[in-house]
């Protein structure tokens, strides 16, 4: 063998050695260690106890709710047009007035309409007055003709004319009923309870019947009506509510943050909007005290379902792993148990849970990521310290017992 091979040769195995010697020291250093860390720390208990925050899984009724967003709209919004020609003698009310179904809120000049009545009322006297002759015409020529002293053809012509002039009493009184109820048009009503708006027309002016911008608009707003919307997800939900009986529906300002008023669902929509995946419903709102306006963007809730004795436990309570959702539970000898859950719906910061709770067990709302299944847990009633460790590396927690160093060399307040 050659001199060169020979020194690689050595060089190789002393490489071999040195490497097998650091991976036994490295070795028996962790093993030394394991072996004092188990040696220190007691047997069977838990080297930390985690301070943690819990709630109650309560069992009572929930009522589940469905948020959309709104908008509130007139319950009834009308136009006033004049329904008949003339010059607009006056005005009756102020805009922004509230205003009763009859109240009288502009007067059309009447002087044409009283015209056209008191020309009817004389054509019906008139006329009144050749029937009554007719009638006394027909009736002694039909006398004449029981005597033989008159063909039928007379009493035939005397019916002729006493027709006609039935006939043109009843047009007479037909033309004092249009004079009339031209005159009463010319009197200006309000057609619905409601809100006046900003006035049109001034007095004054010519109106006309056919007028595309009209007098006045008149809203009403008590009852109000809100338009809102749902995901077309919860369609069940709210079909069957409504299935069940009246839905109530409570409306707030934009923010959630103010109750405007209380109503009841009206109308579901009868179909979809495609283009938002959502359903359009109306809720009809009392509203005597006017917080609802018209075109105003509400919050509306609407009560779908009750569910009774349900089990709720705060929605910071549950958990997520890779098995699904869970819940710790502390148990009386203040560990917590990795308790599997089924989530029926969270509503707010409440959850209603399904199944794995049967209600009245404590659940850890605050702290659960530094928690295992088993561990000892401090809820702040001084119980599961007796065998924690002090920990002078860490500030002191609200009932951990363990305060920081710093703050155990301060001298006391004065």
């Amino acid at each position: 063998m050659s001199s060169a091979a020979t020194r690689w040769t050595v060089r190789l195995t002393i490489g071999i050695v040195c490497i097998a010697a650091v991976i036994w020291y490295l070795h028996s250093r962790g093993d030394a260690a394991t072996s004092q860390g188990t040696k220190d720390r007691p047997a069977g208990k838990d080297a930390r106890v985690v301070p943690v925050q819990v709630g109650i899984a309560e069992k009572k009724d929930f009522p589940v709710w469905l948020d959309g967003l709104g908008t509130v709209t007139a319950y009834q919004q009308v136009t006033i047009h004049p329904q008949v020609d003339g010059r607009l003698d006056s005005v009756k009310f102020t805009e922004g007035q509230q205003v009763k179904k009859g109240e009288l809120i502009a007067q059309i000049d009447p002087r044409p309409f009283m015209v056209q009545l008191h020309n009817a009322e004389g054509a019906l006297a008139r006329d009144q007055a050749q029937l009554a002759a007719a009638k006394a015409d027909y009736d002694r020529q039909k006398n004449l003709h029981e005597q033989n002293l008159v063909a039928q053809n007379a009493v035939d012509a005397a019916a002729g004319t006493l027709g006609n002039f039935q006939g043109a009493v009843k047009i007479d009184e037909a033309a004092i009923e249009n004079a009339r109820l031209q005159l009463d048009y010319a009197a200006v009503k309000a057609p619905i309870d409601g809100i006046t708006g900003v006035r049109l027309v001034d007095a004054g002016n010519l109106v006309h019947a056919t007028d595309a911008t009209g007098l006045v608009v008149i809203t009403a707003i008590d009852p109000a009506a809100v338009l809102f919307t749902l995901p077309q997800d919860r369609l069940t939900d709210v079909t069957e509510a409504l299935a069940a009986g009246n839905v109530e529906v409570d409306i707030y300002n934009r923010d959630g943050a103010t109750l405007l008023g209380k109503g009841t669902l009206t109308v579901l929509d009868n179909q979809v909007n495609a283009s938002t995946a959502t359903m359009r419903m109306k809720a009809i709102v009392p509203n005597p005290n006017k917080t609802l306006w018209p075109n105003a963007f509400v919050k509306a809730r609407a009560l779908v379902a009750v569910k009774k004795d349900a089990v709720l436990v705060p929605a910071a309570a549950v958990q997520q792993g890779p098995a699904g959702a869970f819940v710790y539970v502390v148990a009386a000898d203040q560990t917590v148990k990795m308790t599997p859950v089924h989530v029926a719906l969270t509503q707010g910061d409440t959850t209603v849970i399904e199944k794995g709770l049967a209600g009245g067990e404590q659940v850890v709302i605050e702290g659960a990521n530094q928690l295992r299944n088993g561990g000892k847990v401090d809820t702040g009633n001084g119980k599961g310290l007796a065998d924690a460790p002090t920990d002078t590396n860490s500030r002191g927690h609200k009932g951990s017992g363990a305060p920081h160093p710093s703050e155990a060399a301060r001298p006391p307040k004065p």
